[in-house]
């Protein structure tokens, strides 16, 4: 009976359906893990920027699976690829300038090809026509405005030999069986080796990386998840190389407790702050400013400037990260439409970005107005208001009596008067409920994106 209980366990490890014991490598207190992510929860907004050969064809970065491109002809992009006009300190300075306070760029995306002079693969950068290293001059281009650095690297590869062929893989064969037949040639571990050695790169040549984005597991029948990735095996070296880093939760070990830092939902807004077995756990969601990550030409569903400022308001009032995406050109330069937005999202952000760093979710006893978003920064004691649609005169703050001494306009520091008014009056008076308070606003809204009240807490 005790030998086929231990076999039960060990089953249910290895399915991920029990939870494991703790590592040695990755123990640490929780409040070791919030020291560790304190910047991260700090800064609120970050850029992603998606770059590679994808953007030759411009029209999506995982256009050589849409499209069932062969590896043969999806060369050309490779043979092409020139960005001449890559200015790295523009990109920092672009980043900085629009509020954000780190930088995660794609080192490999799914298609394989490397943005770094790897020694591993010749399926990289130096290889193009451009033939130089893109991500060393970004890295210190970067450090050089302040902000922090993150890396994306794809568990997925397209271009690898020995990555096995799964319904995900573009020059896959349809046929099950005979996919089974070509991925006897194809030896995992080897491709299990070369992601760990490229990460040993990425986490010894540039530095000090702050965020490390791996993406993305598909467990299951013809998917791939821990297992296939060995992701603790993946894991053990980036916390052995870079121990303070963050990791997301894209490799398939969310059974863990110590597989991941934050969790990253992708193209949409959760309702409330993301919780595991009903606790608030960090979270950072990706989002683009039109349908794709990398540069796209004919895409139009573009985000308009106040979206994306209240997405960013609406993440971090509930807890979030907000991980904005740039997908530059083939040239090496921001779509003119990215650059509007950035433009646009900075000027809000130079008035307003005190209701972003350092905030968070409000308490529970500071409801938001109606039409209104509300963060908090709990070390200044400050609650912010965030106006989406200007009412006339007067906003009305449900329980609020009492639990504030001062209030103002966050864009220009001038003063917002506070009342209270129970009892009946005239038909010119307005009431409010009991511990209710009125802002007196004024008419005219502030030629701002989204106004910001601030409130000084008592």
């Amino acid at each position: 009976m005790k030998n086929i209980i231990i076999t039960l366990i060990l089953l249910l490890l290895s399915n991920g359906m029990y939870p494991q014991e703790t590592p040695s490598w990755a123990k640490e207190t929780k409040e070791q893990k919030e020291k560790r992510m304190e910047w991260w929860t700090h800064d609120r907004f970050g850029m992603f920027i998606h770059w590679g050969i994808y953007s030759l064809p411009a029209r999506h970065e995982w256009i050589q699976l849409y499209e069932r491109i062969t590896p043969a002809d999806y060369r050309k992009y490779f043979d092409h690829f020139d960005p001449d006009l890559y200015n790295p300190k523009e990109w920092a300075k672009k980043a900085k300038k629009a509020g954000m306070k780190y930088v995660v760029i794609t080192t490999k995306h799914h298609d394989g090809f490397c943005l770094w002079d790897t020694k591993y693969t010749d399926y990289k950068v130096t290889n193009t026509p451009y033939g130089k290293d893109l991500i060393a001059p970004l890295v210190e281009a970067i450090r050089a405005e302040g902000l922090r650095v993150g890396f994306y690297y794809s568990l997925i590869d397209w271009h690898h030999p020995h990555f096995p062929f799964d319904h995900s893989h573009p020059p896959t064969p349809r046929d099950s069986e005979e996919r089974k037949k070509e991925n006897t040639k194809r030896d995992a571990k080897k491709y299990q080796q070369y992601m760990k050695d490229q990460l040993r790169e990425l986490l010894t040549n540039f530095g000090r990386i702050d965020e490390l984005f791996m993406d993305f597991s598909y467990p299951g029948e013809n998917g791939k998840g821990h297992k296939e990735w060995d992701s603790e095996g993946l894991l053990k070296i980036v916390r052995e190389l870079q121990p303070h880093i963050l990791v997301d939760n894209r490799m398939d070990l969310n059974h863990t407790d110590w597989g991941w830092d934050f969790v990253t939902p992708e193209q949409f807004m959760p309702q409330e702050w993301p919780t595991v077995q009903g606790e608030r756990v960090p979270w950072e969601t990706c989002q683009t400013f039109s349908g794709a990550w990398g540069y796209h030409r004919d895409e139009y569903s573009w985000k308009s400037i106040h979206q994306l400022v209240v997405m960013l308001i609406e993440t971090v009032s509930k807890g979030g990260n907000l991980l904005l995406n740039v997908g530059p050109t083939a040239r090496g330069v921001f779509d003119e439409r990215a650059d509007e937005r950035l433009d646009g999202i900075g000027n809000w952000m130079k008035y307003h970005s005190r209701s972003v760093y350092g905030c968070t979710q409000a308490p529970e006893d500071f409801k938001a107005p109606q039409n209104c978003l509300v963060t908090y920064n709990p070390s200044k004691k400050r609650i912010y208001i965030h106006v989406l649609e200007w009412p006339f005169k007067s906003l009305h703050l449900p329980g609020y009596k009492g639990k504030f001494k001062y209030a103002q306009l966050l864009n220009d520091a001038s003063e917002i008067k506070f009342r209270t008014q129970t009892e009946e009056g005239s038909h010119t008076t307005e009431t409010s409920r009991e511990n209710d308070l009125i802002l007196s606003l004024p008419v005219e809204r502030p030629n701002v994106e989204v106004p910001v009240i601030e409130l000084f807490l008592e």
